[in-house]
């Protein structure tokens, strides 16, 4: 590492300061900063006190309304600036000041800000936003002092190689900005993609998220390698990590990339989707959303179950919406034999028919099924016309209208009755612990011995 370079830019930035701090002129400028500063600062607060942007560009477009924001928020900065100027070109027509070289890189540094800023408000990441806006605001402020080409110079001094790659402070620095203004662009562009993906109705909820995620992955890919081209990287220098990188996706990512694959898997064969009810062992939910590694499932109390893509492929999954989201639900219930089976029948078939959400494509079927000691035994089945309804809510009105109308007609549900009795002889005679203790004293101590 040489930091020679280095060294000499600061010696040389040092001598440029100490020239200008010296200068019976410098705390003159520097005072006349601070007072236009101060102008600025109360004429922007007083702007934004009187002026409304959002009545002001009322109706206007998107761009136009964005851009009298930004520049209400700025106001300050680029009132600081037109003030400096404007009196730095009096005091040097005035002859008061040579030239003017402080107020010239105020001026110019509170411009370049200014103009930043502007161009840094169509970017929604803050993240982002301060870096470009740090990035570029320095390399502006080390060009209007002069000084870019040493910082560039002492910053490429500063330097260690990985393999055949030279890596500097300078590339370094580069790479993160590049790829910061990359990531957006590519999330930009993605969310523009999907958008235009969602809105086409030809394609299924699953393809969609495949083709979603695809062009998401793809614009990653691209982005980072147009970056490492811009920057004159040679790719062919990570060959070093490829055998490590694949040792490792072989070994320590296993189920990583099982779960990436058998998510690609369940995407392009369309078995689940988005909005499919499904039970997979124990768990049974409404899929809200299926990611790269894993598909949540919404159970219906609160709870969002992450299950690993992988499970959907090797083990038995139940999809109740597969094809259509109609589901049969059967209601099993009894009566005495004093009723009618055809009224019964006839009753239980108009109950469900009369529910809401019963299907009325299917008729629904009521089958007397079994004679017991208790009573007739009746299955009655109907189709839930949408599983999204939830079966346990149908049945439970539907059982419901069973009561009512079994009441109406006086048809009687079995219900088992228990009666005890005592035949023959005497019930026994209660014996309290004092009536026991009595007896027990009143024993003889050696009772005879029966022959």
């Amino acid at each position: 590492m040489d930091w020679t370079n280095l060294t000499d830019a600061l010696a040389s930035a040092t001598r440029s300061i100490g020239i200008e701090v010296t200068s019976p002129w410098f705390y003159m400028q520097f005072g006349v900063v601070l007072i236009t500063a101060g102008i600025a600062l109360a004429l922007a607060s007083l702007l934004r006190a009187w002026f409304s942007p959002a009545s002001f560009s009322m109706g206007w477009p998107a761009p136009l309304r964005l851009l009298v924001r930004v520049l209400t928020q700025r106001a300050g900065t680029l009132l600081f600036a037109v003030l400096t100027e404007v009196v730095r070109l009096v005091m040097v027509k005035m002859e008061i000041l040579p030239r003017g070289y402080v107020l010239s890189t105020a001026t110019n540094l509170a411009t370049a800000w200014f103009a930043i800023s502007l161009a840094t408000s169509l970017i929604r990441n803050e993240f982002v936003v301060r870096i470009v806006s740090v990035a570029a605001w320095t390399v502006a402020a080390l060009s209007i002092i002069g000084r870019l080409d040493d910082a560039a110079n002492a910053l490429d001094s500063i330097s260690f190689t990985v393999g055949t790659l030279r890596l500097t402070a300078l590339l370094l620095i580069k790479a993160t900005v590049l790829l910061a203004v990359a990531l957006w662009l590519v999330g930009a562009l993605s969310n523009f993609i999907e958008t235009r993906i969602t809105r086409t109705r030809d394609l299924t909820p699953s393809v969609q998220v495949l083709l979603i995620k695809l062009v998401r992955f793809a614009l990653i890919v691209v982005a980072i390698a147009m970056v490492m081209a811009s920057l004159g990287v040679d790719l062919s220098a990570f060959a070093l990590f490829s055998g490590a990188i694949g040792v490792g996706l072989g070994f320590g990512l296993q189920k990583i990339i099982a779960n990436f694959i058998s998510g690609v898997i369940l995407l392009a064969d369309k078995s689940v989707k988005p909005g499919d009810l499904i039970t997979i062992a124990d768990s049974t939910g409404t899929i809200s959303s299926m990611n790269t590694r894993y598909i949540s499932v919404a159970a219906g109390d609160g709870r969002e179950i992450l299950i690993p893509n992988e499970d959907l492929v090797t083990q038995r999954v139940v999809n109740w919406t597969y094809t259509d989201r109609t589901m049969l639900v059967k209601v099993n219930f009894a009566t005495n034999y004093d009723a009618d089976p055809s009224l019964v029948c006839k009753l239980a078939i108009d109950t469900a028919r009369n529910t809401p959400n019963v299907a009325t494509f299917k008729e629904p079927n009521c089958l007397l099924t079994e004679f017991t000691e208790t009573g007739m035994k009746f299955a009655l089945t109907f189709w839930v016309a949408d599983i999204a309804v939830g079966m346990d809510a149908v049945r439970s009105k539907v059982m419901q209208g069973l009561w009512t109308a079994f009441k109406k007609e006086g048809i009687r549900v079995p219900y088992p009755v228990r009666e005890l009795r005592v035949r023959g002889g005497a019930l026994p005679v209660e014996t309290t612990l004092e009536n026991f203790e009595d007896e027990k004293d009143q024993a003889p101590a050696n009772p005879p011995k029966t022959p």
